[in-house]
């Protein structure tokens, strides 16, 4: 017997059926600089699959509150797809391990990926199950990891590496297609634009989508991810707002009559999500001072490729000063770091370093108000780690609002642009100008001669009147200082040098 043919109402009204079956993605990543850009990709998204729901949660939001706490939980119990992305400390891990374990087996993917090793080994795309990697898997993500004090061309490495996985793997039937899809991942993520979030929800739900959602594999068709590039430059005077041309970029953005030049480092993945409000009130203050702003970008969390780029020509500084508003050390971020390479990086560049950061784990108005001010969380990852790498003068400079009004410190309001989304990041006007303020500063001192310098020296001495000036447990306060005057010495300033530590000393 003959089926009975089909008309093209029917088969729309089928399609229209099968679109609106319910899919759920859920998202848990360290902080919410993609939301308002995921928000836009699921506008697009849910054109093609109205019954698709998607929800990020930032690990740094949730911290003691239980209500974003069960709303996370509720979500990856509720999900058909699960990303765990950039969940790297261990009361993190702690909290949000548990729940995806409890979903893995009953869901339709599970990723976990750029985050501690007990939450990658959550991973589960079709026949590849990261908590039991067999084949060369395990071995690609180990390259991908890198070494500590790889050279500064590792990160590039690694981004490369990840690039060209996808297109051998291409060829080998099996698990080796769920491997590639896992690397693809880890692509979308790293370039996180709108038109990159879009394509990993359709490259997933076209691949993983199963039980009642697996009709939905036919009406979507992810394309490969975008590529960005892995160093480059941001302004918002830029025509796209990125380029990788130095010549393209000055001619867009120099002053006409600068008094220095700074070179600011930023994260790739901020720029990418056009989440950039916070860095462009660094940048506006420092231009208001007369001084050219070289903003840079590297994928991963390795700076020294962009530092090499842009900031040096020849092996010798371009640069008056570095101002990193990344918060995180020079290389390796919030998971590791790797103080070695950095010394030697910032050695060959030898120009001021600041470390200036964004506050992540609480608002600017939790920050504003608190007599503790910084978490302890941030004073480890954002002032002592970079202080590792020899960076100095630690300052807030931006963050996000809790939507009760504006930030302030003192009398200036943090933010008051009507078109920043309470979510994306926010200047801290009154930071940003004193972080200018002291960079400009810097700038002059380091172009002023050494003939017109005042250099003052300031040693440890409490209790007053103790006898424990210049003490310091483990160090040789009074030969480093004598080494340090020599040295000044040597370079053609005017110091009435002792004739020996003892005499320093006396």
């Amino acid at each position: 017997m003959m089926q009975k043919p089909i008309s093209a109402a029917e088969a729309d009204r089928a399609a229209a059926s099968k679109a609106a079956t319910p899919i759920r993605v859920t998202i848990v990543t360290l902080d919410s600089h993609m939301a308002t850009t995921l928000d836009r990709a699921r506008n697009i998204l849910v054109r093609e699959l109205p019954g698709l729901q998607i929800s990020l949660h930032a690990a740094t939001e949730m911290g003691a509150d239980e209500e974003r706490q069960e709303a996370c939980r509720r979500d990856i119990a509720d999900a058909d797809i699960i990303i765990a992305h950039m969940i790297f400390m261990e009361d993190q891990v702690n909290l949000i391990k548990p729940w995806v374990e409890a979903r893995r087996g009953n869901c339709d993917a599970v990723v976990g990926c750029l985050a501690a090793a007990d939450i990658v080994k959550l991973t589960k795309l079709g026949d590849f199950n990261m908590s039991n990697p067999t084949g060369g898997a395990l071995g690609f993500l180990k390259r991908l990891r890198g070494k500590s004090s790889g050279g500064s061309h590792g990160g590039r490495h690694q981004m490369r590496l990840l690039r060209q996985l996808p297109k051998f793997l291409k060829y080998i039937p099996g698990k080796a297609q769920d491997v590639r899809a896992y690397f693809l991942t880890l692509q979308y993520l790293l370039a996180a634009s709108e038109e990159n979030l879009v394509n990993l929800v359709r490259f997933l739900v076209q691949r993983y989508a199963d039980g009642p959602r697996r009709g939905l594999r036919q009406l979507v068709d992810g394309t490969e991810p975008l590529s960005y590039p892995d160093v480059g430059l941001y302004s918002r005077n830029l025509k796209h707002g990125v380029t990788d041309n130095l010549e393209v970029y000055l001619r867009e953005t120099s002053l006409k009559k600068p008094v220095g030049t700074v070179g600011v480092l930023v994260m790739r993945s901020y720029v990418l999500a056009k989440n950039t409000a916070h860095y462009d009130g660094v940048i506006t203050a420092l231009r208001a001072r007369g001084l050219n702003v070289i903003t840079a970008f590297a994928s991963g969390l390795d700076g020294r490729p962009a530092v090499e780029k842009f900031f040096m020509r020849d092996g010798k500084s371009t640069v008056d000063a570095v101002v990193s508003l990344t918060g995180f050390s020079l290389v390796g971020g919030p998971a590791y770091n790797d103080a070695k390479a950095a010394e030697e990086a910032l050695a060959a560049l030898d120009v001021p370093y600041i470390s200036a950061f964004a506050s992540e784990f609480q608002t600017l108005q939790s920050w504003a108000s608190s007599e503790q001010g910084m978490t302890p969380v941030e004073a480890t990852i954002m002032v002592a780690i970079p202080e590792i790498d020899g960076a100095t003068g630690p300052i807030v400079f931006g963050g996000r609002s809790d939507g009760s009004g504006p930030a302030s410190y003192g009398d200036t309001p943090s933010a008051t642009a009507e078109n920043i989304d309470p979510r994306d990041m926010q200047p801290c006007v009154e930071r940003c100008e004193m972080l200018a303020a002291r960079v400009a500063k810097l700038v002059r001192l380091r172009r002023k001669p050494k003939s017109e310098r005042r250099v003052a020296t300031v040693l440890y001495n409490f209790p007053p009147n103790g006898g424990a000036t210049g003490t310091a447990a483990y160090l040789s306060v009074f030969q480093s200082l004598f080494n340090t005057l020599k040295s000044m010495k040597a370079e053609g300033y005017s110091v009435d040098v002792p004739e020996s530590v003892d005499a320093l000393r006396e």
